[in-house]
């Protein structure tokens, strides 16, 4: 895996203080960062006002590797408070920089949230929770963080993730890997563009074991859309058993290639990476969670960008596990 450093973008101190001080005017007037309508609609407002430094480094994903790092935005490790024990209690902690995340959000297009996951807010609290240590899903800590696309099972995911950095005292890396980076054959192409296994959904999703009704769909792991290859891939949530032997193999040398290109970003207080979900799968190394308030603590949003062509027609008519996707604003 390659520690090279993910392309970065700087900005510029104007634009740190316009951002700061809208967050801080939000939070003085709202008094919380959980989502409500009328918040909603100030933070679309507020978005809408910020100026062309702010928009020129919230453009979209411009080179190969389907992400960046936001740089110049800043966390004060003392005043932000322990790191929670989990999502469930973490409540306003942070709230400024929620909002703060919520804002870039929206510049770069519409923040969505679900029902199923966190009471359905808009900005994630990412931390090791005890007990779930081994799960995959974002409260896990002792076992590799399977590369995957966020939420692959469901045909509203986001085009973009945002995973913004509370605090990372031991530098515990997030890794990334894009699918225009790697080197497939047209056969495993061709293979992986048929839909031939589901993708179910993971455990993060409280609600999704009502799935029961609901028959698997087979979706296709890889897309040729106009600019190049696109991916939706999840194999910790996928029955690669049920697949035949050709199909397995090319999913395995896949699987392969992603590692092999894949590269380590450890982000330090106040940046924010920025995923193409379409291109990038992610995932996370191990590590020895604390319990003691100073453990790795990621703020989280995802993001749709209207008029996006990067996947396949047939996703429209899928049913979503029953899980249904918020979306802030509508533009």
């Amino acid at each position: 895996m390659s520690t090279a450093a993910a392309p970065a973008r700087q900005l510029d101190p104007g634009s740190t203080a316009e951002i700061n001080q809208a967050a801080r005017a939000l939070l003085a007037e709202f008094g919380t960062s959980a989502t409500s309508p009328r918040l909603l609609e100030r933070v679309a407002g507020t978005a809408a006002s910020l100026g062309d430094g702010v928009r020129h480094h919230c453009r979209p994903v411009d080179t190969e590797d389907g992400l960046f790092v936001l740089r110049g935005l800043t966390v004060d490790d003392a005043s932000a408070g322990p790191t929670p024990a989990g999502w469930a209690s973490a409540g306003d902690s942070g709230a400024v920089h929620d909002l703060t995340l919520l804002l870039l959000a929206t510049v770069m297009g519409n923040p969505i949230a679900w029902e199923g996951q966190q009471n359905g807010r808009f900005v994630h609290n990412i931390v090791p929770s005890p007990g779930h240590e081994a799960e995959q899903t974002g409260a896990s800590s002792s076992v590799l963080l399977s590369p995957h696309t966020e939420d692959a099972f469901h045909p509203g995911r986001a085009h973009l993730l945002m995973l913004g950095c509370m605090r990372n005292h031991d530098r515990i890396a997030t890794t990334a890997a894009s699918i225009r980076r790697v080197r497939l054959s047209d056969e495993d192409v061709a293979l992986l563009s048929r839909p031939v296994l589901p993708i179910l959904p993971d455990d993060a999703y409280a609600q999704a074991q009502g799935y029961a009704d609901e028959a698997p769909v087979p979706v296709p792991v890889l897309h040729t859309a106009d600019e190049g290859l696109t991916l939706r891939f999840d194999p910790a949530y996928t029955p690669l058993e049920q697949a035949g032997e050709d199909w397995r193999a090319a999913y395995g040398r896949l699987e392969d290639e992603l590692a092999r290109v894949a590269t380590a970003v450890s982000l330090d207080p106040g940046e924010v990476l920025v995923v193409d979900n379409d291109l990038v799968v992610h995932g996370r190394v191990p590590f020895t969670a604390r319990y003691d308030g100073t453990d790795r603590w990621l703020k989280r949003a995802s993001v749709r960008v209207p008029g996006r062509a990067t996947r396949p027609p047939a996703e429209d008519a899928e049913h979503g596990y029953g899980q249904q996707a918020l979306e802030a604003h509508v533009r």
